[in-house]
């Protein structure tokens, strides 16, 4: 999280993206919702890991991403896994394009948020890793572990 996005509120995350890819650039976009949807977000009912985005016709939308249906909008509310559009700028969607037809390249969505009221969606240009790589990720992580066992512990190592 940057340092201007104070009132930056989580709705929900996808972890594992960031060990299924290597994230080369982000994105923010907006999301174009129905009325119940947002009611559905404010209870935090999303789930967005296995859920991707296309560019299709010069636009940015964002498949498979579930959102619970309201339980007070009975007879409101949409398909929970319906398509949704992307709110970005023109400039953005065109290099997004030209990188995603790039062999290797697809769009994942990181994070749902809350930001000065409205829910955004951060979408992440990524690569897919290797065997290997994921390997390293986790050797990585469970090193880090380690280390943070060792501080908690003072530094003394007893075996």
């Amino acid at each position: 999280m940057a340092a201007g996005d104070t009132d930056r509120k989580l709705i929900a995350t996808n972890r594992r993206a960031r060990f299924e890819y290597e994230i080369l650039d982000r994105y923010e976009a907006g999301i174009v919702l129905r009325g119940p949807e947002v009611k559905s977000l404010r209870e935090g009912k999303a789930n967005i890991t296995d859920s991707y985005a296309v560019v299709r016709r010069g636009e940015v939308y964002l498949i498979s991403a579930h959102i619970s249906p309201y339980t007070q909008a009975a007879g409101e509310n949409s398909e929970p896994r319906r398509e949704r559009k992307l709110l970005l700028h023109r400039a953005e969607i065109a290099r997004m394009a030209s990188r995603v037809k790039e062999r290797g390249f697809t769009l994942v969505p990181l994070e749902i948020y809350w930001k000065q009221g409205r829910a955004k969606v951060e979408i992440g240009l990524a690569r897919g890793k290797r065997v290997y790589d994921k390997r390293e990720s986790i050797r990585r992580r469970e090193a880090d572990r380690e280390l943070a066992r060792l501080k908690r512990r003072g530094g003394r190592y007893s075996d």
